[in-house]
């Protein structure tokens, strides 16, 4: 496997970088403390293609591929992660359902403004009572006449509540066949009758990004807001997660390479006992632990990706990258702030942020289980 990025890759990388570590790095950590949503790097962000770059130039996106999404998420994240998931929920929660399963006239109509960075869209999955368990879903939708009418509560919601939201797509019980649940996926457009986003959850991490709670009571919309097929829902949101978990990963990597260079750069600076801290072998050795774990991140994203491009299957390599890099983002995370020592409790420094955000990588679009889950049904064990 060759995993080294093409020159078009390789540019877009240097660009995002470029971004990340002169405009979000001066500024992001002022957005995290007072836990503001960046409006102003997010539009930068626009302008710069990103939000589109998986997207055909027909609906105004970038003509890309997921990769290149990728590479910016990893860039991006390697200096803030709330800035990183805020394009990650955007485009392969948002928008990718849309592009993927919804009808012409769906994809004419929102696409263009979701890939241009004018809207986010948001995937509403998630309830208070289904979180691994997906199929426990409560939310319900009932067709009447030409609408659907749909009732529920969504729970950890990224991007729902931003001025800039134009959309959140949400699964539902439309009906039950052979005695299981159908469910089916429905997008909702932003001020509809019924939709209301709660006030914004307090979180451990990702504080610059948007999350909330979303209850709809009787909202009403068109029958045509059908994405993809009557009681697909369920199959269509495991197809958008297996891609998310890469872009994930992407962002994991990220963070670890984020721990990395914050490390490197502090024990150039810190001295203790008259010389620089990095000149301890104890400590060497845990930096260059953090960088193996960080380079095999990379490896594994790259992987999975590289699959999903060329069309093979690519499931199982979705999963052992994002459960080995969350729990690497975690391992850096925790060895950078020991690393910086009382410092590296002071959230003014990076890896505070990054050892706040690091948790949720473990849990958020399948927990570390439902990776070994996945992986052990994908290698033919039995059935727990």
């Amino acid at each position: 496997m060759d995993s080294r990025l093409t020159p078009e890759h390789e540019a877009l990388r240097k660009t995002v970088a470029s971004f990340a570590q002169d405009v979000v790095a001066p500024v992001i950590g002022d957005y995290y403390m007072r836990g503001e949503f960046p409006y102003p790097l997010v539009a930068q962000m626009a302008q710069m293609g990103l939000f589109g770059l998986p997207f055909p130039e027909e609906y105004g996106g970038m003509g890309g591929d997921y990769t290149a999404l990728c590479v910016a998420i990893e860039e991006l994240a390697r200096v803030d992660s709330s800035l990183a998931i805020t394009l990650e929920a955007g485009v392969s929660l948002g928008a990718m359902p849309i592009y993927r399963f919804g009808s012409d006239e769906l994809k004419a109509e929102w696409l263009p403004k979701l890939t241009l960075g004018q809207m986010l869209g948001a995937f509403g999955l998630t309830e208070p009572g289904a979180g691994s368990d997906a199929g426990g879903t409560q939310t319900t939708a009932v067709l009447d006449g030409e609408e659907w009418v749909i009732n529920g509560t969504k729970a950890f919601i990224t991007n729902s509540g931003t001025d800039i939201t134009g959309l959140i797509t949400v699964t539902a019980v439309t009906g039950e066949h052979n005695g299981r649940k159908e469910i089916s996926s429905i997008l909702v457009p932003s001020g509809t009758p019924g939709l209301t986003i709660a006030a914004p959850y307090k979180k451990v991490g990702w504080d610059a990004s948007d999350t909330h709670e979303v209850n709809l009571v009787d909202v009403r919309v068109p029958a045509t807001n059908l994405v993809g097929e009557r009681g697909r829902g369920y199959a269509q949101f495991l197809s958008i997660l297996d891609e998310g978990r890469i872009a994930i990963a992407a962002l994991a990597t990220g963070l670890s390479q984020g721990c990395v260079d914050e490390s490197v750069k502090y024990a150039h600076e810190r001295e203790a006992f008259g010389r620089p801290i990095g000149a301890n072998q104890g400590l060497q050795f845990q930096i260059s632990d953090m960088a193996v774990r960080a380079h095999m991140s990379r490896l594994v994203w790259r992987d999975a990706a590289g699959r999903m491009e060329r069309g093979e299957p690519f499931k199982q390599q979705a999963a052992i990258a994002k459960l080995y890099t969350s729990e690497a983002a975690m391992d850096n995370a925790r060895a950078a702030t020991q690393v910086h020592g009382g410092y590296g409790f002071m959230l003014e420094y990076p890896v505070g942020r990054f050892y706040r955000d690091a948790k949720i990588l473990e849990i958020g679009e399948g927990t570390s289980e439902v990776q070994r889950m996945l992986i052990a049904r994908d290698l033919g064990l039995p059935d727990a």
